[in-house]
C-alpha cells in the first residue's frame, strides 16, 4: 500500500478518517463503480448479539452481563439491537430472564430494541412473499447453518426478488464455512442494504449441531468502511463491547478485526 498511513491501512474508524484525508471518500466513492456494481450508500447493521448470539451458551449468562453487554452496544452508534428472547425457557433457558433483561437496559433514543417472539402455528409454511403480503415490512433471510456460498445466495435472492423488493429484505449468514463476508457482498450488490451480525461473532444455532456463529459485526463494518459505505456505527466501541462479552464467557473473539487488532497492540 506504499506510504498510505497506518491508520489507513487499520480502518478502524471511517469517520475519523475521512475527517483527517478528505480524499479518502471521493476516492472510495469512485473505486465502488470500478468494479461494476454498485453498492448502497448506507447499510443498516442490526445487532443480534445479545439474543441469538447468547442463546446456544450453554453456560447461564448473568442478566447483569446480558444488560451491560446492550447498553455498550447502544453507544456504538446501533439503532438496532435485538434485546432478548420470549421463548420458553424448557427450549432455550438461557432466554429465561428476558423480562429482567428489558427492564434493567438503559434505553437509548436513537435504538430500538426487537425481541424474538416465535409462534410456528401459522407461520411454519410461510414464505417471504407471503409474509410481505401480511405486510412485514422487513424479511430477513437466514442462513442460519452457515452452508451458504455466494453462488447459493445469489439464486436465492433472484428467486426471492422477484416477489419481494430488496429494500424490504435483509441477511443473516452465519460464518461457518467461512462464507458469510462473501455472501453479503454479493446480498450487497443485489440492493439489499440490512444485515444481520454479532458482536465478536458470538453464536450458533440450537437446533443446528456443528453450526458456528453468525458474522461478526467487526468484521461486517471493516468490510463496509473499507467500501466507503456510511453505517453510522463505530466500529472501536464494537470492538470493546466484543471484548466485554468475551471476558465474560472466557473465550477469545471470533472477529477477524480484533484478532488482528489484538496481536498489532
Amino acid at each position: 500500500m506504499g506510504n498510505v498511513p497506518t491508520s489507513v491501512k487499520h480502518c478502524l474508524s471511517y469517520e475519523q478518517l475521512v475527517q483527517d484525508y478528505p480524499w479518502l471518500k471521493r476516492w472510495l466513492q469512485e473505486e465502488k463503480t470500478i468494479t461494476g456494481h454498485e453498492y448502497p450508500d448506507f447499510v443498516k447493521i442490526v445487532e443480534v448479539g445479545p439474543r441469538d448470539g447468547l442463546q446456544n451458551e450453554k453456560e447461564i449468562v448473568p442478566t447483569g452481563v446480558k444488560i451491560q453487554l446492550i447498553d455498550m452496544l447502544s453507544g456504538t452508534g446501533l439503532t438496532v439491537i435485538e434485546a432478548t428472547s420470549f421463548v420458553s425457557s424448557k427450549w432455550v433457558p438461557q432466554m429465561a430472564d428476558h423480562t429482567d433483561v428489558l427492564k434493567g437496559i438503559q434505553r437509548a433514543p436513537h435504538v430500538r430494541y426487537p425481541v424474538l417472539t416465535p409462534n410456528m402455528q401459522g407461520f411454519q409454511d410461510a414464505v417471504a412473499k407471503t409474509l410481505y403480503e401480511m405486510g412485514c415490512y422487513e424479511i430477513s433471510l437466514g442462513d442460519t447453518i452457515g452452508v451458504g456460498t455466494p453462488g447459493s445466495m445469489m439464486k436465492m435472492l433472484q428467486s426471492v426478488m422477484k416477489e419481494v423488493p430488496s429494500s424490504a429484505l435483509a441477511v443473516h449468514c452465519h460464518d461457518t464455512y467461512g462464507q458469510a463476508l462473501a455472501n453479503i457482498l454479493i446480498a450487497l450488490q443485489m440492493g439489499v442494504c440490512v444485515v444481520d451480525s454479532a458482536v465478536a461473532g458470538l453464536g450458533g444455532c440450537p437446533y443446528a449441531q456443528g453450526s458456528s456463529g453468525n458474522v461478526s459485526t467487526e468484521d461486517v463494518l471493516y468490510m463496509l468502511h473499507g467500501m466507503g459505505i456510511e453505517t453510522g456505527v463505530n466500529l472501536p466501541k464494537v470492538i470493546e463491547a466484543g471484548e466485554f462479552i468475551c471476558n465474560s464467557l472466557c473465550r477469545k473473539t471470533n472477529s477477524k478485526v480484533a484478532q488482528a487488532l489484538n496481536r498489532t497492540l
